[in-house]
C-alpha cells in the first residue's frame, strides 16, 4: 500500500506540473519554434539533471544490454511524443489538445496488456472510463475548434508514443534510479534534435530571449516540467503497474483548465467540477486497489 500511494503521489505531481506547462508553452512558442524549444528545455534539463547527480554522487553505470531500451525510450518518448505534443499545441485549441491527449491512459491499458501481459480487471476498465468521462466533461466548456486537423494528428501520435515509452519504463531493471532513466533518455533525445535544430537557432533573436517572460518560461520548461516531472513520472511509473499509472496522466486536463481559470481569467461551468470529481474517483479507485 506504502508503494502505491507513494507512486500515486509522483504521477499526480508530475502531471499537475505538465497540466500547467500548456500555458508557457503557448506564451514562449510564440518566440521560439516548436522543435528548438524541445531542444533547449533538454538543455536546460541536462545541466540540472548532471548537478542533482553530481550533488547524490550519482552512478551513471548502465549494462550494454539495458543501453537499446533506454535509448528507446529517448527516442519514442522524449523526441517524438514531446515534439509532436508542442507541434499540435501550437496547431490546435487547448481543448482539443486535452480531448485527444487523454487517450493516453487508454492507449497506456492496451500496450500494458500486450507488452507486460498486464490484466485488465472491470475496476481498471471503469477507472478509465470515468476519468474520460470527467476529461469531456472539463474540456466541454467552450467552443472547440476541429478544424485545426493537423495540430490534432500531432496531438495523436503524442499521446500514442507518450503512453508506448511509459510502458517501455516498466521493462528497465528497478535497479537503475529515475535519475539516470530520465538522464539518459533526454541525453537521446537531445543528440537526435541537434542536427534539426542547428539553422532555426541562429534565427530565433537574442532580444527576445531576453525578455524575462520568455527566458523564466524557459528555465520553468527545462527544470521543473522536464527534469523534475520526467524523474517523478518515472519514479512513479516504478511503483505502480502501467495500466494504473496512466490514470493519474488526467490530471493534466483538470489543473491546467483550473490554471487557465485562476490566472487568465477564463470561465469553466459547473460541469468542470463535476468531471474533477470523476476524475478523482477513477484515481482513487486505483489507489484503492491494491489495499
Amino acid at each position: 500500500m506504502k508503494n502505491t500511494l507513494l507512486g500515486s503521489i509522483y504521477l499526480a505531481l508530475a502531471s499537475s506540473i505538465w497540466g500547467g506547462m500548456y500555458v508557457v508553452v503557448k506564451v514562449v512558442v510564440d518566440v521560439i519554434p516548436p522543435l528548438e524549444l524541445v531542444w533547449m528545455r533538454y538543455l536546460v534539463a541536462i545541466v540540472v539533471l548532471f548537478i542533482i547527480g553530481l550533488i547524490k554522487r550519482q552512478s551513471w553505470k548502465i549494462y550494454r544490454r539495458d543501453f537499446l531500451l533506454i535509448a528507446l525510450i529517448g527516442i519514442v518518448g522524449n523526441t517524438i511524443s514531446i515534439v509532436t505534443q508542442e507541434y499540435g499545441t501550437m496547431l490546435s485549441s487547448a481543448q482539443m489538445g486535452a480531448i485527444i491527449t487523454s487517450s493516453t491512459p487508454a492507449f497506456m491499458v492496451i500496450f500494458a496488456r500486450f507488452i507486460l501481459k498486464e490484466r485488465l480487471n472491470m475496476k481498471k476498465g471503469i477507472s478509465v472510463c470515468l476519468a474520460t468521462i470527467g476529461v469531456f466533461l472539463i474540456v466541454g466548456n467552450g467552443n472547440i475548434d476541429m478544424s485545426s486537423q493537423l495540430g490534432g494528428i500531432s496531438l495523436l501520435v503524442a499521446a500514442l508514443t507518450w503512453a508506448l515509452m511509459s510502458v517501455l519504463i516498466k521493462r528497465v531493471p528497478s535497479s537503475y534510479s529515475p535519475l539516470v532513466v530520465t538522464t539518459y533518455s533526454i541525453l537521446v533525445a537531445l543528440v537526435i534534435l541537434t542536427p534539426f535544430v542547428l539553422k532555426g537557432l541562429n534565427e530565433i533573436s537574442m532580444a527576445q530571449l531576453s525578455h524575462p517572460t520568455i527566458w523564466s518560461g524557459l528555465l520553468y520548461l527545462g527544470i521543473v516540467s522536464t527534469a523534475c516531472a520526467f524523474i517523478l513520472w518515472n519514479r512513479g511509473l516504478q511503483l505502480l503497474n502501467a495500466s494504473s499509472g496512466g490514470l493519474f496522466f488526467f490530471f493534466q486536463p483538470l489543473v491546467g483548465t483550473f490554471l487557465g481559470w485562476l490566472l487568465l481569467g477564463e470561465k469553466i461551468g459547473g460541469t468542470f467540477w463535476i468531471g474533477s470529481l470523476l476524475i478523482l474517483i477513477g484515481v482513487l479507485l486505483v489507489i484503492r486497489e491494491k489495499e
